[in-house]
């Protein structure tokens, strides 16, 4: 069965592949098949997901999934949100990961609260028009840091403190980030809500 992935994220490929080759799903990018990326205009992880993976179902005619994901920081009421790619750019800077990273200390400078979470929305559909989408939810909790650390991953992995595993997310090997991270618990909750829903594996 193919299960085309609403991304062109060659990160993202290599991880879900690795999840899904239990249940014998060919797992390919959107991008292989010619199909352009969907519009992402709403306001919750969930919703951007599941437009994802409709239109992703839709252009293919096959099984999709979608991932749809960023930081939430309770002190700026959720924040960036589903606008943690582009979140520089709400206050006149260059999109980049540098420049997103500086932008939101600037805008946590006045505050002692620092708990933040990433969350990874995982949602699969069976056609575009399908009735009941699987939907998964990661969260990994921590706190943003006054200054970056580490150098590995990418986004705001410098500046997001894990308490649990007391490094910075950017301090973390891949195969541990891989296996403790939002997208690696909302991965586990979908390949289950896989074999229980759709009778796989």
């Amino acid at each position: 069965m193919r299960l085309v992935l609403a991304s062109n994220n060659a990160k993202k490929l290599t991880e879900l592949q690795a999840l899904f080759a239990p249940l014998g799903f060919a797992l390919v990018t959107q991008g292989s098949l010619g199909i352009a990326e969907a519009e992402e205009p709403h306001i919750t992880f969930v919703e951007n997901a599941l437009a994802k993976a409709r239109h992703a179902a839709q252009h293919a005619g096959a099984a999709a999934i979608a991932d749809d994901s960023g930081l939430c920081v309770d002190a700026l009421g959720g924040s960036p949100g589903v606008l943690s790619a582009r979140y520089a750019t709400l206050f006149g800077r260059t999109k980049s990961d540098d420049e997103n990273n500086r932008v939101l200390l600037e805008q946590l400078a006045s505050h002692t609260d620092r708990r933040a979470r990433f969350v990874s929305a995982l949602v699969t559909v069976r056609s575009a028009d399908d009735p009941e989408p699987l939907i998964a939810l990661g969260r990994w909790e921590g706190e943003v840091l006054r200054e970056p650390h580490g150098t590995g991953g990418f986004g705001y992995d410098p500046l997001l403190f894990i308490p649990s595993l007391g490094k910075a997310v950017a301090e973390l090997s891949a195969e541990v980030k891989n296996t403790h991270s939002h997208r690696a618990i909302a991965s586990r909750q979908m390949l289950a809500l896989m074999r229980e829903v759709w009778h796989l594996g």
